[in-house]
């Protein structure tokens, strides 16, 4: 393993993933905080600093930030997410210490300037109009907030049309001077990097950064729920779930198996069996979403509105019939794709400079591959077909869009999975 990792004075650490036989480098800046470290008046605050921190700093203005890693043909890019936010550039290995300087520039000298400010709050409104008329974008926002009611894990990441048009200046600066410190950040590399030059190259630019605490989340606490929302539709988007396996732990691995066999492909048995079979739908997957300290495992089908009656009873059909018919043969194959996943993972500097941030984030350790690739090897049909007993158990959570007049009630989906799962 040729990651290295050093931990700065004010507690950054530093981590490099070398890869000498490429001619760029992959570059980033990851802070441990995101949508769920927010109070509930100012929700999608932190994707609105994301934005702010592009436009502008005493040495450059926007135009200028995105010039310059353009002009070398370089790309510059951020996002936030539930428990992270993410500032990261791809260059050409040369131009490493210039990405590295516009990202040291704007994440501590941005001016988040009012005229800009005012201008970049226009932008994110149209954002979460542009989300609220995407229904299959949208219901996953509606399904994280049934799961997660009354809760900041709950919220979505752009926040609501209400705080955003109140978010000021000053939140802003509070915001940065509180999260983006030290401990709670990580800076990686990897590509044609050698880890001493890019350490000293980020001690010189991010010394100033204070070392900060590491911030304190409320846990998490899944609940399970109902929403739905009539609209004139083509279709009705459909997101069921029950509470999933946090980032800790083997069965996260587990679910991601599961999620693989259940509805990860092609031959997995909800494509074969509700679209290939019966023509139900024309996408239906499933996803394990897993967190520091809880998780989600659920699937989506988008299916026409004569077609929801039949779609909602195959399917909880499908999740409880595979707790007693999995076999060795799919946690095989399911195995096989994630273990693919991973090798195939690593042809791209970009994933594992962001895997090796993550990793550093979650764990406080980078992963080696071997590790990853053990625990994967090691689920074996028992492990999944008792995760999945697990799973069923939960009070399950229910977000659909769409025309929704013959969608049984909630009360009637909740008896039929306890009847099958029994």
């Amino acid at each position: 393993m040729t990651v290295q990792v050093t931990t700065l004075s004010n507690g950054i650490r530093v981590a490099t993933d070398p890869v000498p036989t490429v001619e760029t480098a992959s570059l980033g800046v990851w802070i441990g905080v995101g949508t769920r470290s927010e109070s509930p008046d100012l929700n999608g605050i932190a994707h609105m600093l994301e934005h702010m921190t592009f436009k502008g700093t005493p040495r450059r203005n926007a135009q200028a930030i995105a010039e310059e890693i353009e002009a070398v043909g370089g790309s510059l890019n951020a996002y936030t997410s539930r428990e992270q936010t993410a500032y990261y550039a791809k260059v050409l290995k040369e131009d490493l210490p210039l990405a590295l300087d516009v990202l040291a520039d704007i994440l501590q000298n941005s001016t988040m300037d009012e005229q800009e400010l005012e201008r970049e709050r226009t932008v994110i409104l149209q954002e979460i109009g542009q989300t609220i008329d995407t229904p299959d974008d949208i219901v996953f926002d509606h399904f994280q907030s049934a799961a997660f009611p009354g809760q900041a894990m709950g919220r979505p990441v752009l926040g609501t049309v209400d705080i955003v048009k109140q978010l000021t200046q000053k939140n802003l600066f509070d915001y940065r001077h509180a999260y983006y410190t030290g401990n709670n950040m990580v800076i990686a590399a990897s590509g044609k990097v050698d880890h001493q030059d890019f350490v000293h190259r980020v001690e010189d630019l991010f010394s100033a950064v204070p070392a900060g605490a590491t911030p304190i989340k409320n846990r998490a606490a899944y609940q399970g729920g109902d929403y739905r929302e009539a609209r004139a539709l083509e279709q009705v988007h459909v997101v069921m779930g029950f509470e999933g396996a946090s980032c800790h732990g083997a069965e996260s691995y587990t679910q991601s198996i599961l999620a693989t066999l259940l509805g990860g492909g092609m031959s997995s048995r909800l494509f074969q069996e509700v679209r290939e079979k019966r023509g139900l739908v024309y996408s239906i997957f499933s996803f394990a979403s897993a967190y520091s300290d809880s998780g989600l495992f659920g699937f989506y089908a988008g299916t026409g509105e004569k077609d929801l009656p039949e779609l909602i009873p195959v399917v909880c059909e499908e999740i409880a019939k595979a707790a007693s018919t999995i076999t060795e043969e799919e946690v095989d194959r399911a195995r096989a794709q994630l273990r693919a996943s991973v090798l195939m993972s690593q042809e791209s500097t970009s994933t594992r400079c962001e895997q090796l941030a993550h990793q550093l984030l979650i764990y406080n350790r980078p992963l080696p591959n071997e590790e990853i690739l053990g625990k994967i090897a090691a689920v074996d049909q028992k492990a999944v077909q008792q995760s999945l007993d697990r799973i069923l158990k939960s009070k399950p959570t229910m977000a659909v869009i769409g025309p929704i007049a013959s969608l049984e009630a909630y009360e009637d989906i909740q008896r039929r999975l306890t009847q099958l799962a029994a």
